[in-house]
């Protein structure tokens, strides 16, 4: 039983606080069980905070019992990534260099909204070094293992809360997105999760990459993320780039028809070079969504491929981080992250803003491109996961994280809302995702059409030992 409640979404655990018939308590206790049973094997999270998630849970019953709940997530177990600011806890961001001992007294935006809804927050979930790469291990707090395969990476950098929604430690759990940080972990552990909009959910302090990162939820279910992203998405006057608190039931948009949308798809962007099991996969379930009554129609890559123009921004995004660091602190980081703090100070002036231009052409074309359609579909990486503990795959040959995630840091570039869904398992037990993309503001088009293939292909967890 307390398995099956562990993994039990957070919208049924809210209708079961309802009605009394499971407690925020029980729900928080056999989240905790799968954190003890499977967190040293899987490493999903670096602070877990039993005794103060228990009495958040006891007070969300007290308020369940006397009819007067917080919020509409009063009671569900929830993570935070180790890059946001948690009031009472370090955040330390997977780095050796800062001093866990300082006060903590700021709440990130998101956070502070989820907790004033009521969430229970169980600890703080693993993530690389400042969140620099696309796996999750870090000289910190180690390395993050996949539960479908622990020699396999789950990606990153919200490794650690990918791993924790599929395997039960915790209904919700909030990722972050700078180059594909919330689709790429959850395409490796099966799981679903949504990069918002840029500016739909407020974030405080800025991140070092700039406007490159997005927040947003990752969940076992799609109608938890629009649960979820509700409360996210609360406009914070903290954020300069914020929007206004949003006026949508995402809810509602997981129960809409697809039938007669006019859908993209590109299986390689023009350039990516896909395994093909993998891409059997995605194809497969563009056919579904046909079968739904969709439009589904191959398109031409609608930009060009813009690898040097993410680079010179998340290079730049990692001098600045660095701007104030002296050699012995800089001794402490993790290598790569070092490597491209290097290569971030010889980037111009002039070249950065070369890269801004070229990112505003691509942004037009994207915004342009959604105009004629209500999504784009892609495979949300183009091979399984890899072993673990390695920024790329032995042997590849190939240069950084982002050489192997093609699909996703081109959205992070347009500030699109963009989310991996699950569509399947390859010959070797290992998830595979399908991107899904839609025009800013319309997240709601992506959790509709989430939403109608998860009524027809359910999210499937892994069998653990």
């Amino acid at each position: 039983m307390s398995t099956d409640l562990a993994l039990m979404s957070a919208t049924d655990l809210i209708a079961g606080f309802r009605d009394h018939s499971i407690s925020p308590r029980e729900a928080t206790a056999a989240a905790l069980d799968q954190i003890s049973a499977h967190n040293d094997r899987f490493n999903a999270y670096c602070l877990i905070d039993v005794d103060g998630a228990m009495a958040a849970a006891g007070a969300a019953e007290a308020r369940w019992q006397a009819g007067t709940p917080m919020g509409p997530l009063d009671g569900v177990p929830t993570s935070i990534k180790d890059l946001s600011l948690t009031k009472g806890w370090p955040t330390l961001r997977g780095s050796k260099i800062i001093d866990p001992a300082q006060a903590w007294t700021d709440d990130a935006p998101y956070v502070a909204h989820l907790r004033s809804a009521g969430a229970v927050f169980l600890g703080k979930t693993t993530t690389p070094e400042y969140g620099w790469k696309g796996v999750t291990d870090s000289l910190l707090t180690g390395i993050t293992r996949n539960p479908w395969d622990d020699r396999k990476t789950p990606g990153g950098s919200s490794g650690g809360a990918a791993v924790a929604a599929a395997t039960g430690m915790g209904a919700l759990h909030q990722g972050s997105d700078g180059g594909g940080s919330i689709r790429m972990p959850a395409g490796y552990t099966g799981i679903f999760g949504l990069k918002a909009t840029y500016g739909q959910v407020p974030s405080w302090p800025a991140s070092p990459f700039g406007t490159l990162s997005h927040a947003g939820p990752m969940t076992r279910t799609v109608r938890d993320a629009a649960l979820m992203l509700k409360v996210m998405a609360q406009h914070d006057p903290r954020d300069w780039y914020g929007l206004p608190a949003p006026h949508h039931d995402w809810t509602a948009a997981t129960e809409t028809s697809i039938a007669g949308w006019r859908i993209a798809y590109s299986p390689d962007l023009g350039h990516a070079t896909v395994d093909p099991e993998i891409a059997a996969l995605v194809a497969k379930a563009v056919h579904v969504l046909r079968d739904l009554g969709a439009d589904v129609e191959e398109v031409e890559a609608p930009i060009p491929p813009c690898r040097d123009v993410f680079e010179a921004h998340w290079f730049a995004g990692a001098i600045n981080l660095a701007r104030d660091w002296s050699d012995a602190t800089r001794a402490q980081l993790d290598p790569g992250l070092n490597d491209i703090i290097s290569a971030g100070a010889q980037i111009t002036l002039a070249d950065y803003q070369a890269a801004v231009s070229q990112r505003e052409v691509i942004g037009m074309a994207m915004n342009s491109f959604f105009a004629d359609y209500d999504a784009l579909l892609t495979p949300t990486l183009p091979i399984a996961a890899f072993d673990a503990g390695q920024e790329v795959p032995t042997g590849s040959g190939l240069p950084r994280w982002y050489d192997w995630s093609p699909f996703s840091y081109p959205f992070n570039l347009s500030q699109h809302p963009a989310a991996s869904m699950p569509c399947g398992l390859t010959s070797d037990g290992l998830p595979a995702g399908l991107q899904i993309v839609s025009a800013k503001y319309r997240e709601d088009k992506i959790l509709a059409i989430s939403a109608a293939y998860e009524q027809v292909q359910p999210i499937q967890l892994p069998a653990l030992d």
